[in-house]
């Protein structure tokens, strides 16, 4: 199976080489969309020149005309997605592209339609970082559980793989951080068979450009109750 690799950036001028560099040298057959949400720090010059540099290769690069968020970005990503299996990359270096075999595999031997990538499950390695953000998360997941009746450990979690009519067949709305739990109550709706494996988690501090915050937090929350309760989830 081929995947899509969808990978939403936003000011990552330090990090953008390294994570295509490790994208690409996945042990997966793949291609590379990147989205980039009107990045201002240099990405988009860079990813100007790797467009010229693959004008038909392994890399599309795709580019808004204003910052959007995350799920703007992502939704663009997905409606130019090809392969077979749709998989969310961050542009960071938080997540390992060399775990791709394993968030597929559920998918490629037919038993799921969605796997989550959990940070939670399972004994990989994973970056010791702020007690309270790992709470939040975990309530969040908690609650979302609560309204879609699924036994996630991560519903926060980067690392998602969707079959890719799945994914392009739901209708998506938010345009930051309320992907996630939009995405999950949306799933849950159309009873999608969904796995969680375990994956390694190396996260970044504030200081080395982490971007979620507590306001995003809030707004996950009110997200779990909209998408859930006032509004159509398919």
């Amino acid at each position: 199976m081929k995947a899509s690799v969808v990978m939403p950036v936003y000011n990552e001028r330090n990090f953008i080489d390294e994570i295509i560099r490790r994208v690409l040298g996945s042990p997966i057959e793949k291609e590379l969309i990147i989205v980039d949400d009107y990045s201002t720090d240099g990405t988009r010059l860079r990813l100007e020149e790797i467009a010229r540099e693959n004008p038909a290769g392994s890399i599309r690069v795709l580019f808004h005309d204003r910052n959007r968020g995350k799920g703007a970005a992502l939704r663009t990503g997905f409606a130019a997605a090809a392969g077979d299996v749709v998989i969310i990359q961050d542009a960071d270096l938080e997540y390992d592209p060399s775990e791709y075999p394993k968030l597929m595999a559920p998918i490629i031997e037919g038993r799921a339609d969605v796997v989550y990538g959990s940070r939670f499950a399972g004994g990989e390695t994973h970056r010791v970082l702020y007690f309270w953000h790992s709470v939040g998360n975990r309530f969040l997941t908690l609650l979302s559980n609560m309204f879609t009746d699924l036994n996630l450990t991560d519903m926060e979690t980067c690392y998602k793989a969707f079959r890719r009519e799945i994914i392009q067949s739901v209708k998506l709305t938010e345009d930051r951080f309320g992907f996630e739990p939009e995405v999950t109550a949306r799933i849950a709706a159309l009873k999608c068979r969904v796995y969680e494996v375990g994956i390694s988690y190396s996260g970044r501090t504030y200081e080395e450009g982490k971007k979620i915050g507590w306001k995003d937090g809030v707004h996950t929350l009110w997200c779990i109750l909209k998408h859930n309760l006032f509004t159509s989830v398919r």
